[in-house]
């Protein structure tokens, strides 16, 4: 079962990184997002100049080049040959030296890092390997070393609305396996496998409407400024659109 979700979600992202991708990734919307994403991992992980770090289902590595800039070394991995090869592409065009992209699992992974990241990964996972995925990660890390993830919420606001006014939309941007995640039982993931874990609101509305309208910077901007105001709101996190889970290794 867990090979031919595998099998299914790699099919699905050789064809979304086989152009797709790179023209919507590159729009001024999702760059923004990017940028935010970045900044906000450095501060919740204290990643810094001396940092290696992994990154899970790195794509075509947008956010890995950009986070490279700030840390030590980056390394992302990818089931994806396709999502690899634009990756190392990227990397020698930019003269991005300290950013390395291979094919493989995280079972193949080798060495050492202090943060781990997973940037809307975990919810393609099939529950087999996500259940034993903060056990592979502990493997990685040192103590004090933290993961990060960024995932959609099950109780999301915006999903809720996507499918009832835009079904068709949501599900091209869908594979028939992923699922939205509940964050307590992902976040009890963590501290079962002896992680220092909580819970982050990330947004309601910037990165949904990053997806809709990727050339609109002002409008991603202008939702950004509201959603802070939103994830701090009591009572109305639960609804927000993405969550995070920050672990760290005791």
């Amino acid at each position: 079962m867990v090979d031919d979700v595998l099998k299914r979600e790699r099919e699905y992202h050789e064809k979304l990184y086989s152009g797709f991708a790179q023209r919507h990734f590159a729009r001024p919307a999702v760059r923004a997002l990017r940028s935010h994403m970045v900044r906000r991992i450095l501060r919740l992980t204290g990643a810094g100049k001396h940092s290696r770090v992994l990154s899970l289902g790195c794509g075509i590595g947008d956010t890995e080049l950009l986070l490279a800039a700030h840390v030590r070394k980056v390394v992302g991995i990818d089931l994806s040959p396709a999502a690899v090869r634009q990756a190392t592409l990227d990397a020698n065009r930019l003269g991005v030296r300290n950013a390395r992209f291979t094919e493989c699992s995280v079972d193949d992974v080798a060495g050492d890092f202090d943060v781990v990241i997973a940037i809307f990964f975990l919810h393609h996972l099939p529950d087999p390997a996500l259940s034993s995925l903060p056990g592979e990660i502990a493997r990685m890390l040192p103590r004090g070393g933290c993961f990060y993830s960024l995932d959609p919420s099950r109780w999301r606001l915006s999903g809720m609305v996507g499918r009832l006014l835009i079904p068709k939309m949501m599900a091209k941007y869908q594979t028939e396996d992923e699922r939205e995640l509940e964050s307590g039982s992902t976040c009890a993931l963590f501290r079962g496998a002896g992680f220092d874990a909580r819970i982050g609101r990330y947004d309601f509305l910037s990165s949904p409407l990053a997806g809709l309208f990727p050339g609109w910077r002002a409008g991603y901007l202008a939702a950004r400024s509201l959603d802070e105001i939103l994830v701090r709101t009591p009572m109305l996190g639960r609804l927000g659109s993405n969550f995070e889970i920050i672990a760290r290794c005791h």
